[in-house]
């Protein structure tokens, strides 16, 4: 049995060639996402099944700041493995047309703010639907997909996938089966990889924009944890304060444009 660690070892590879291959695109995602909230509007962040998962990691957390949105529709993640809630039932929602603009119609979207959207092969309606509902509506969209999948059939009606929709899209370069090792005696491979490189794509927007921010002079509350110095328990209730503020006039602009 190899000790060699395998899966650590292509994960590396990959998050380099993102390092190596997607620097000026993501630099150019950072000022669009520090414009918008610098301007107080906000960056909101999407996926379905596993793509929410970049989504949450991304706020609220240690080291993020005010202003990052997920936008996380409980019909489009899973509870559970089977029954209610469970996986079969968020596969068949994420591929369905016609949905998803009824959850963001309760979401304060505006123009000027910037909206990510997470998904892997770039195929099911909910994240090209998303995109071109904020498209439609002046928000600045970056897919975080993998062009390893752009070979692949569309399956959506325009005949258009998620990277067809967006402003830019930043391309994780993940393979297409997703699992990256294989093992012998199995006929199909093992250990997923795009939920880790879109949650590095999550981090890199959010500290390459706070840079942005810091050589403007601009400064926004943000979650640390209390083993900073000077932090305590209580040093992030401005986080959720300003985030409640900031929601409430991203709301109030949204109604005002329906």
């Amino acid at each position: 049995m190899s000790t060699q660690p395998a899966y650590t070892r292509r994960m590396i590879e990959l998050l380099d060639r993102l390092a190596t291959t997607q620097n000026e695109i993501l630099d150019q995602v950072a000022v669009r996402c520090a414009d918008a909230v610098q301007a107080g509007g906000l960056i909101h962040l999407f996926g379905s099944g596993h793509s929410v998962l970049p989504t949450q990691d991304a706020f609220p957390r240690y080291g993020s700041f005010v202003g990052l949105h997920p936008l996380t529709d409980p019909r489009l993640m899973w509870h559970n493995v089977l029954g209610p809630g469970g996986v079969r039932e968020l596969l068949w929602l994420e591929r369905t047309e016609d949905y998803v603009d009824k959850y963001l119609a309760n979401q304060p979207l505006n123009a000027g703010d910037v909206l990510v959207v997470y998904s892997h092969g770039g195929r099911n309606s909910a994240g090209i639907e998303a995109a071109m509902y904020a498209g439609e509506r002046g928000l600045f969209t970056v897919a975080v997909t993998s062009s390893e999948s752009l070979s692949r059939p569309a399956e959506h009606s325009t005949g258009k996938r998620l990277a067809d929709v967006c402003d830019v899209m930043v391309d994780t370069g993940v393979p297409v089966e997703d699992a990256l090792i294989t093992v012998e005696g199995w006929d199909r491979p093992v250990g997923g990889s795009s939920t880790v490189v879109a949650s590095v794509v999550s981090h890199e927007i959010i500290t390459r924009t706070a840079a942005v921010l810091g050589s403007r002079g601009v400064v926004l509350p943000t979650f640390v944890s209390p083993t900073v110095a000077g932090a305590t328990l209580a040093s992030n209730n401005e986080v959720f304060a300003a985030h409640r503020a900031l929601l409430h006039a991203a709301e109030g602009r949204a109604i005002q444009e329906r």
